[in-house]
């Protein structure tokens, strides 16, 4: 099985040996017939749309086909900065630095990372209110990690970030493969912001994340379980998991910002090879136009990959 690279301008450049820095995924040196065809028609869909838009596909089978299109695009990585900081966490937890059974005093003022000054996280920012009527209490770490990732919470980010600190963050995604995704800074810290310090991500990059979730030796199955398990509760589903057939397993973390719809998935076709898809937009016209686009993206690589996936 082939692997089909695309840079940023959409072009077809064949196969390449090497081209995704990721060792168990392994390269033929022939493009099959129907590899091609399936690139050539996510280029059309994607060209046709206007926007800016990278995709990471690879099968997590052994010699499994892989597809990257714009895949080394840097972009702000909104909400889907989550998932690292999510891996920290529990990589924290089983080298016993810090408990997920441990508890953080709620609390909507953080430190900005520009000049140490203090901001108030509001509420209206947020897609997620459960902790803003508990400032002051303690809550579990697992608590705040499950509405982190299910219901994107910001408030819940900001306080996990500042116990975890970003630069570990980043540290560890380079010790995954990962490297050029950076992970600088909690939500809503406008100075930063303005100074031009945001969270940044590739497709490449939040692939190899979502893969090392899936199937990272550096967790225990148990972490890998239930890492997986947060993600599959997800509460947003209209990107990718809208594109695929009612009752598919799928773990997911949505990330949206003006003008940006992301999405990256772990998908488990019924008794096939699970794969990873990584899907990246903006400059959109509007919010609609990244879901219909995630949506018709992540339908042709479902019917792309279950053609192919040997079974499990």
């Amino acid at each position: 099985m082939g692997r089909i690279k695309f840079l940023a301008g959409l072009t077809l450049i064949g196969v390449t040996a090497g081209c995704v820095p990721d060792p168990d995924l392994q390269d033929d040196t022939r493009l099959s017939e129907d590899a091609a065809a399936f690139g050539l028609s996510m280029a059309s869909v994607i060209d046709s749309s206007g926007a800016d838009v990278a995709v990471y596909y690879a099968s997590l089978a052994e010699r499994g086909d892989s597809l990257l299109m714009g895949a080394d695009i840097r972009m702000h990585a909104a909400s889907t900065m989550k998932v690292p900081l999510l891996m920290q966490l529990y990589l924290d937890h089983e080298a016993g630095l810090r408990s997920l059974d441990s508890q953080l005093e709620v609390t909507t003022t953080f430190s900005s990372i520009v000049d140490g000054s203090s901001f108030e996280l509001p509420v209206g920012s947020d897609s997620d209110t459960t902790f803003y009527a508990r400032v002051g209490e303690r809550v579990p770490v697992r608590a705040m990690i499950d509405r982190m990732i299910t219901w994107s919470s910001n408030l819940a980010t900001n306080m996990l970030i500042e116990v975890v600190d970003p630069a570990r963050v980043t540290e560890s995604l380079r010790s995954f493969g990962a490297d050029s995704m950076e992970v600088l800074r909690g939500v809503e810290d406008l100075k930063a912001f303005e100074a031009g310090l945001s969270n940044t991500t590739t497709a490449r990059d939040l692939g190899l994340v979502m893969r090392a979730v899936a199937v990272g030796d550096r967790f225990s199955p148990e972490s890998r379980g239930e890492m997986l398990g947060i993600l599959e509760r997800q509460h947003f589903r209209e990107n990718i998991p809208a594109g695929l057939p009612p009752g598919t397993r799928v773990a997911n973390k949505t990330g949206w910002i003006t003008g940006h719809n992301h999405d990256a998935a772990v998908v488990f076709p019924d008794g096939q090879a699970p794969y990873v898809l990584v899907i990246l937009s903006r400059e959109l016209d509007s919010a609609e136009q990244g879901t219909d686009l995630a949506v018709r993206l992540s339908r042709m690589v479902w019917s792309f990959h279950t053609s192919r996936a040997p079974a499990m």
